[in-house]
């Protein structure tokens, strides 16, 4: 016996507000409650042109704006770093925004990383907030808080990469890791950085600002590490990353091929205000391989 399906019933615009209120609430809630602490792990084989064998394989855990302050579980980043040291990582790379704002927890936020090791060592730059710079004009409000962010991670044993480069060395075979200042900064100088290496030595570059790039000139880098725009912290159904500019949502999230090499733009661990939709935070981990 066949059953005839019933007629949809048309709702009723009063009945449509009612869903539209009612997935509405839904989502602000999860963006709220869930989605800030939700943090995934994301993995990624990345060649690399003039890999050396010994760093056949290497690993790096990418992390970045940390944003500490009362607004952030401490017990939230800890377990992040938790997350990135459970991949075991040769290096970890640290791409800015320690502190949310002020002096107030430079300590605490150095103190997340006391204790953190890897092979290869923990490197870090700095981001717009460790400089107490909130816009591309670069004001300032404490002029001097990059140098006590820096100090204090120092301190801690990671070590902060101020335009400048160091070798790492495996077996006898050498890989680059750069650091530049933060585009805002005023101090960014990705020719310090960048310029006097071998350019056939494969180059890690850590920048806060993934638009860094840009400045890049013709310097080579393989792979360039940044974070700074949270993903837009909001990726909302029909409306897209509704808090980036249309210069930033070129580089929102993810991995983009860029002249020869790559950029990669974490969505970041913590927040500036507690709302995340559909750009959880992350670890990122990058396994290098021969192009």
């Amino acid at each position: 016996m066949t059953r005839t399906p019933r007629p949809s019933r048309k709702l009723s615009p009063k009945s449509r507000l009612a869903r539209w209120i009612g997935r509405t609430w839904a989502r602000v809630g999860y963006a709220y409650h869930v989605e800030p602490t939700w943090l995934e792990v994301n993995r990624f084989d990345l060649p690399v042109r003039d890999l050396p064998a010994p760093f056949w394989g290497l690993k790096v855990a990418h992390l970045t704006d940390f944003h500490v302050g009362r607004h952030i579980p401490r017990g939230y980043l800890e377990a992040a770093l938790d997350a990135a040291a459970a991949e075991r990582p040769d290096l970890l790379a640290l791409t800015g925004d320690f502190v949310h704002h002020g002096y107030r927890h430079v300590a605490a936020a150095a103190g997340l990383f006391r204790g953190r090791t890897a092979p290869l060592g923990v490197y870090a730059v700095l981001g717009n907030h460790d400089f107490s710079v909130r816009n591309a004009l670069g004001v300032r409000r404490h002029p001097g808080l990059h140098r006590a962010v820096a100090d204090a991670l120092g301190a801690a044993g990671v070590r902060v990469l101020r335009n400048e480069a160091v070798q790492l060395d495996r077996d006898g075979a050498g890989l680059i890791l750069a650091g530049v200042d933060d585009l805002w900064s005023g101090e960014a100088d990705p020719g310090a950085a960048l310029g006097g290496a071998c350019p056939h030595t494969p180059r890690l570059v850590l920048a806060h600002n993934p638009q860094s790039v840009k400045e890049f000139g013709g310097h080579r880098f393989d792979l360039v590490l940044s974070g700074h725009t949270h993903g837009g912290q909001v990726n909302w159904p029909g409306l897209g990353r509704v808090t980036l500019g249309r210069a930033a949502r070129r580089w929102a999230a993810g991995l983009y091929p860029h002249g020869p090499g790559h950029v990669y733009v974490n969505k970041g661990v913590g927040f500036g205000w507690r709302f995340r939709f559909g750009v959880r935070p992350e670890v990122a981990v990058f396994t290098l391989r021969p192009a």
